[in-house]
This record gives C-alpha cells, sequence and structure tokens, in this order.
C-alpha cells in the first residue's frame, strides 16, 4: 500500500521559530490526526506538503510523488478545507460549480449536488447567511466534489458544535473505507480524534514529540500520581513530565504496564490526548 504523506526530515525556519526534522507517514485508508498547541508548526507542516512555504530541507512525498518535483501532479488529487470558508459571502452554492469546475479536472457537478443535499445545504442561499457549520459542509462538499484521494484539513472542525462535528467526522469515516483516501487532520479537539484518528502526531514547538497508531499511544501512556515522599522513591527516567501541587504529583509515564509492575504502591491510570499535550507543554522533566 503506497503511503499518502511520507515527511522526511522536514526544516524549515522563520529565525524565531523551526520545523526540526519533523517525520511522519500517513497510511492510505487512515486518518492522522495533527495535534499541537498554537505556534507547534502544524500549519507550517500543512503549507510545506501543499508547497505554499519553501521549504529548507528535507522531503515530501504524496502517494510517493515529490511535491516539489511533480507539484501539479502530487497536489492533482489533494482536497483543501482550513478553518475559514473563503468562499466569498455574496456567492451562493449553486455558483460555486461554476467557479471551481474549470479549476479542477476532476471536478463533478452531480457529485458536488449530492454533498448540498446530504449536508442540507440550500443551493440558492446567500452564503453570508449561512452558520459557521454550514460553511465548514460546504468547504467540505467543495473538497469532495473532485474526487479527492487525499483530504486535508486545518483546524476545520474548531467552534463547530458538537452534532456537526460529528456528522463531519462521519463523513471523513466513509471518505476511508477505500483504502486509495487519506485524511490529515489538524484539531485541537482531541476528543474528535480520540474517535475518528488511526494515527497521531504530536508536534511541541516544532519537534515530533510522538507519532504512532492511536490506539498504542492510549494503550501505553499513562497518568502516575502519589505523595511528594513517594516520588523521591521514582527513577526520574520512567517519567516523562512532572506536575507538582500543594498535596502531591502526578506525571506521564510512556509505558503503563511497566510503571504498574515497577511501583505497585501508585496509582496509575490511563490517560487521554489532552492529558498528554497538558504534561508535554505545562510540566517539567524529573
Amino acid at each position: 500500500m503506497t503511503n499518502a504523506i511520507e515527511l522526511r526530515g522536514l526544516c524549515k525556519s522563520y529565525g524565531d521559530f523551526a520545523l526540526d526534522h519533523v517525520s511522519l507517514t500517513l497510511p492510505g485508508g487512515s486518518i492522522m490526526g495533527l495535534i499541537g498547541e498554537n505556534g507547534a508548526g502544524k500549519t507550517t507542516t500543512i503549507k510545506c506538503i501543499l508547497n505554499l512555504v519553501r521549504r529548507d530541507g528535507g522531503e515530501i512525498l504524496i502517494w510517493g510523488r515529490d511535491n516539489l518535483r511533480e507539484e501539479v501532479a502530487a497536489k492533482a488529487g489533494v482536497g483543501l478545507v482550513l478553518d475559514e470558508c473563503f468562499f466569498h459571502d455574496s456567492l451562493r452554492p449553486r455558483d460555486l460549480k461554476r467557479v471551481l469546475g474549470p479549476v479542477f479536472q476532476d471536478w463533478d457537478d452531480g457529485l458536488y449536488g449530492d454533498y448540498l443535499d446530504k449536508f442540507h445545504l440550500p443551493g440558492n442561499k446567500l452564503i453570508r447567511e449561512f452558520s459557521r457549520g454550514m460553511k465548514m459542509k460546504l468547504s467540505l462538499a467543495a473538497a469532495l466534489a473532485h474526487h479527492p484521494r487525499l483530504l486535508i484539513l486545518d483546524e476545520a472542525t474548531a467552534g463547530l458544535d458538537p452534532v456537526v462535528r460529528d456528522e463531519i467526522l462521519d463523513e471523513f469515516l466513509a471518505f476511508i473505507q477505500d483504502e486509495d483516501h487519506a485524511v490529515l487532520l489538524s484539531s485541537h479537539i482531541t476528543s474528535d480524534l480520540e474517535k475518528a484518528a488511526d494515527y497521531i502526531t504530536y508536534l511541541h514547538r516544532g519537534k515530533v514529540v510522538l507519532s504512532q497508531a492511536k490506539d498504542v499511544i492510549l494503550d501505553s501512556y499513562g497518568r502516575a500520581a502519589g505523595s511528594a515522599g513517594q516520588l523521591a522513591q521514582v527513577d526520574p527516567a520512567d517519567l516523562v513530565r512532572v506536575r507538582r501541587g500543594s498535596f502531591g504529583w502526578e506525571a506521564l509515564v510512556a509505558d503503563r504496564a511497566a510503571f504498574q509492575r515497577k511501583y505497585r504502591d501508585l496509582l496509575v491510570e490511563k490517560t487521554t490526548l489532552e492529558d498528554i499535550m497538558l504534561f508535554i507543554g505545562k510540566g517539567e522533566a524529573q
């Protein structure tokens, strides 16, 4: 199976910020969640994939094609949805097929109309009258109407209510039933990624902290807690990050089962993607 995206040692420097040898692999037939705090490099990574900014080093392949040497072919099958709908407010959904049809070789008027119906979007209504959720569904309909193999979404579900988010996630899950399709989804809503993603890549200050199958991350990582005296008995090498409080401490551990076997008197619980981000972002090395 060909990988939808391969990043190998991607570097991009802006002086005060840099992507530092970012590597990840998104297999076909899967969804990857790209997480990280604001300014971690998620949008810069996506811009590099789309060749909207020139990388300083590394290699980027889209379905096996280099995104510089074979840019047109590599990007032909990419559908993009950003955090804002960029269609002009004075347009109607029915107008977009005349605007986008000539742009995309594989644009499908019938499929676009099917998505408008599926998402309950009125073709004759001005886009300025749409809610945020309707605008995001319109952007998704337009992205899907040219038969992409790869969907890239940058915070597209931010600010949407749970019902709309769930509807969009269901669409992503249906999309990847074809193993020739894949989704890269940048999002701060980690609960959505826990529900839908197959892989997670976590960027922190321009570096990859982890990039693994979601289930492996959630099955392996844990949150340990104890009193101040108990912390002194724990080998610092067994802790990823520690957060101290008035009545004790809690720590992120990379191997929950092994930690529990070694420290039987300490409480170790399952953790979430949000917990992992908080520990990495606000915790300290032991």
